[in-house]
């Protein structure tokens, strides 16, 4: 890791190594990480950024609402106690919710917030997967929601306040997914957990795990992010795969045997399992995997390098691909080259532009990548896919 990813893992994950927090993603543990420092996380977010957000036409639903675990029936607030008609908050209502003990619901605040989004962005370089944070400040003494299950791992950091935390170990509904929801009547495996989460804090807590949490008594709210680690399931890689390969695969296309139901399921398995077995073959499992990595850079923001005005690098200009670029360098046997995917048209490199590549990413100056160097260095700088190496 280099850069933008190892400060975010740094940030989110302490001095874990990434093998160990690799097999923390692959395992339905919890963990909680203790705060060195009770400001790490406060130049990711603070109250005056919330208030600076709600003063914009940006607050509105869905991106704003509102959780009250005092309620009758479900913690959600309706609408129209915090939002006008056509969706914009409601601030008088939405201020008066809040001091009566709601909580402040704020999603996918990454999309605006910049801090917010290098730090998702840089967890997304490690795990190759969309990473989200939605916003939770909650009123003393208040609580936004019950019991409940998350269909995505989190990450939660405590940036303000403190909150009590009730964790039930284990998956009573196994690896639920957005398309499995909360199905209700779910009974814990185990005793609850219970931690306090102070600033500077953070908690690790898999989809499925049962939790809680309510800010403590006093004078101070709790301020807390929720970064959404939104990998997908095997079941969705798969059904891509098949879209996939239906496109080059005849077979796929052709048309089911209903007819043949009559005959029990036993006439089926022979037309399937062929097909099965095409989805295993490593020019399908390449496509979809390319396939997962472009839609990774499509679905998110660019974070290029450059601005309205670009300056151009001269030959010894130390220069590094952008930070926050999501990309994957495609081997081209037939040219011997490479393409480079990412959030623009894919690019077809010669072997040497793809040797060139290759050392950008570690950085370094046109004049020490050879002849021709520079002509490609000013191309990636207009693109946006080169800055300056400051380190």
């Amino acid at each position: 890791m280099a850069g933008m990813a190892e400060e975010a893992w740094a940030l989110g994950f302490g001095d874990m190594s990434v093998e160990d927090g690799f097999a923390l993603r692959e395992s339905t543990d919890w963990r909680h990480f203790p705060a060195s420092d009770p400001a790490r996380y406060a130049p990711l977010l603070s109250i005056a950024d919330l208030d600076a957000f709600l003063a914009t036409d940006a607050a509105r639903r869905p991106r704003i609402s509102m959780a009250d675990g005092n309620r009758q029936g479900g913690a959600a607030v309706p609408e129209d106690e915090y939002a006008t008609a056509d969706g914009a908050a409601d601030l008088p209502r939405l201020f008066h919710a809040f001091d009566r003990g709601a909580t402040l619901v704020i999603s996918q605040f990454h999309e605006l917030h910049p801090a917010l989004g290098r730090f998702c962005r840089g967890l997304e370089q490690v795990f190759l997967h969309a990473v989200q944070a939605n916003i939770y400040l909650t009123p003393p003494g208040a609580q936004g929601f019950r019991m409940h299950y998350d269909t995505h791992d989190v990450l939660v950091l405590q940036v303000q306040g403190e909150k009590h935390w009730r964790i039930w170990p284990g998956q009573p509904f196994p690896a639920p997914t957005r398309r499995t929801p909360w199905v209700g009547g779910v009974e814990p495996l185990a005793d609850a957990v219970e931690i306090t989460m102070r600033p500077g804090d953070a908690l690790y807590v898999p989809r499925g795990v049962l939790h809680d949490a309510a800010a403590q008594d006093g004078t101070a709210p709790s301020l807390h992010v929720t970064v959404g680690f939104m990998e997908p399931s095997f079941a969705s890689v798969l059904r891509m795969a098949v879209d996939l390969l239906e496109e080059a695969e005849p077979a796929l296309r052709a048309a089911f045997p209903t007819w043949r139901l009559a005959d029990g399921p036993g006439a089926l398995a022979p037309l399937a399992q062929p097909l099965a077995a095409m989805l295993a073959q490593p020019a399908s499992l390449e496509r979809t995997a390319l396939a997962l990595l472009d839609r990774l850079a499509m679905d998110r923001a660019p974070m290029l390098g450059r601005g309205l005005f670009p300056r151009m690098p001269d030959g010894a200009t130390r220069l590094r691909l952008a930070g926050g670029l999501l990309h994957a360098l495609i081997p081209d046997e037939e040219t011997g080259g490479a393409w480079l995917r990412w959030a623009g048209d894919p690019l077809a490199l010669s072997p040497a532009e793809a040797g060139w590549i290759g050392a950008l990413a570690e950085g370094a100056t046109p004049d020490a990548l050879g002849e021709d160097a520079l002509a490609f260095c000013h191309r990636l700088t207009r693109l946006g896919l080169l800055e300056e190496d400051r380190d």
